[in-house]
């Protein structure tokens, strides 16, 4: 069976990437955890919130590789053979969250509050772009035009 593809259509140029990336972001987002939020905080500024109770800043790595951010969390647990747990039901497992980052995304920065993990982003603001191209007669289509005046007998 062939598969449907998005962006099939002649007149969608140049979005291959785009469809190679639909595909990866299908395939990553069956893992949900640690679950996350994305919100508008202001006209042209994102912020990621993962929840990570348990984590400390240290157990947290927060990098961009690309076009892509990259929020992982390993904890260290080094009283854990110390406790006993009659029930555990707070995740403690490692993780790693990839979000892709569109072009122009800065990331101003991260910090925690209350087991929540921000990730602060600035998208550049877009602006209507209008271009007029102007059409060109190429000079040798110009030249073989007049010589076929002059075989024909035409003046113009």
């Amino acid at each position: 069976m062939t598969r449907m593809h998005m962006f099939d259509s002649p007149l969608f140029l140049g979005f291959e990437h785009f469809e190679r990336t639909l595909d990866r972001i299908a395939k990553s987002s069956a893992e949900g955890y640690p679950p996350y939020n994305i919100e508008q905080i202001g006209e042209d500024r994102l912020r990621i919130s993962l929840a990570v109770a348990g984590f400390s800043e240290e157990d947290l790595n927060v990098h961009r590789d690309g076009n892509q951010l990259v929020i992982s969390g390993r904890q260290k647990d080094s009283d854990a053979e110390n406790r006993v747990f009659l029930y555990r039901g707070i995740a403690s497992r490692q993780f790693q969250r990839s979000f892709l980052l569109a072009e122009g995304i800065d990331i101003e920065g991260a910090h925690m509050t209350n087991g929540l993990l921000h990730v602060d982003l600035r998208r550049p603001l877009q602006e209507g772009r209008i271009q007029t191209i102007k059409i060109d007669t190429p000079k040798k289509s110009v030249d073989a035009a007049k010589a076929l005046d002059i075989e024909t007998g035409d003046a113009s």
